[in-house]
């Protein structure tokens, strides 16, 4: 009898674990932005990251894999797309609500890589791919950073990577990659699609608000507003921006979001020199006139610390 009874608690247990995971994966819901004939954004709540779909002759390129366990919810939601497989992921950036989706892209038996089924690219700035062998914790955050890849042989890890410009494709299918300097991390990659005139800006500009400065990742916002300012006065013919976590913006948009990250760094400045601590930096903030539509959660000591940790050299 006690046999009996642990066997139908277990199956019991069983049963309960299959529901839990099928409830877990009916919660990521992804939802759909058509951006032109051929290029798409996928969100979700809770799912990390903005992700572009971008579908060319051959296949599909995507950007950015979001939080775990959204990689495969990623690729069923191609799936509706189109029947043209996946033949690339770029990551913008290695945090992970933005590359912990890779694993799924990358064929393999259980937890063990197998060379060669791997057809997916994997392409990243030469210091994202450094920041995603580690996942170190991020500057600013408490909890540490998810590190999907230390259980699984580094599956997902690039397999290319860029220092300042890398060309995919040709015509219309063509995708440009730049890195314009230190920002949100050290390895911040633009993505163009010069077809349809669009970027993915990842984290760089991930929204109307102050950014996330990973100085620990090799972030700056020293940096920044140069970085933002270069990637504008460089890149041309685009009218469209995908944000990392907001909605699309205009060209227009970015130029004004690197006065604002410029007017924080002057504020920062005259605080440090005027001899304020950060917090009464941090604490006198405010969004500048002009900068209506931009919000923040809170106080940010996080990125005032930052910088005038920068500008103090004890960065």
């Amino acid at each position: 009898m006690k046999r009996i009874s642990v066997l139908a608690l277990l199956l019991t247990l069983g049963a309960i674990a299959v529901t839990v995971m099928a409830e877990q994966e009916t919660q990521n819901v992804i939802e759909v932005d058509q951006l032109g004939e051929n290029l798409f954004v996928l969100r979700g709540e809770g799912s990390g990251g903005n992700t572009a779909v971008f579908i060319t002759t051959d296949g599909v390129v995507v950007v950015d894999s979001k939080n775990p366990g959204w990689g495969q919810s990623i690729l069923d939601k191609i799936d509706e797309l189109t029947n043209k497989p996946v033949t690339t992921l770029i990551n913008t950036h290695s945090h992970h609500d933005h590359v912990s989706g890779n694993v799924a892209f990358v064929p393999h038996d259980g937890d063990q890589y197998n060379e060669w089924l791997a057809v997916v690219e994997i392409v990243a700035h030469e210091v994202t791919k450094t920041n995603m062998e580690t996942m170190g914790a991020y500057s600013g955050r408490t909890e540490p950073p998810v590190n999907v890849f230390s259980d699984t042989h580094g599956l997902g890890l690039p397999t290319t990577t860029f220092s300042d410009q890398l060309i995919l494709g040709s015509g219309t299918d063509r995708v440009e990659l730049f890195h314009f300097g230190r920002g949100h991390t050290g390895g911040d990659a633009w993505v163009v699609f010069p077809s349809a005139r669009t970027l993915h800006a990842g984290d760089m500009f991930a929204g109307k608000w102050l950014p996330f400065l990973d100085a620990n990742n090799g972030g700056s916002g020293v940096d920044i507003s140069e970085s933002l300012q270069r990637a504008h006065d460089s890149i041309t013919n685009v009218d469209t921006i995908i944000t990392g976590h907001s909605t699309q913006m205009t060209w227009e948009d970015l130029d004004e979001y690197a006065a604002f990250n410029r007017d924080f760094l002057n504020v920062v400045k005259n605080g440090v020199e005027n001899g304020q601590s950060v917090e009464e930096i941090a604490k006198a903030w405010t969004i500048p006139a002009g900068y209506t539509d931009y919000s923040t959660p809170q106080i940010p000591i996080g990125s005032v610390k930052v910088i005038a940790d920068e500008l103090k050299g004890n960065r």
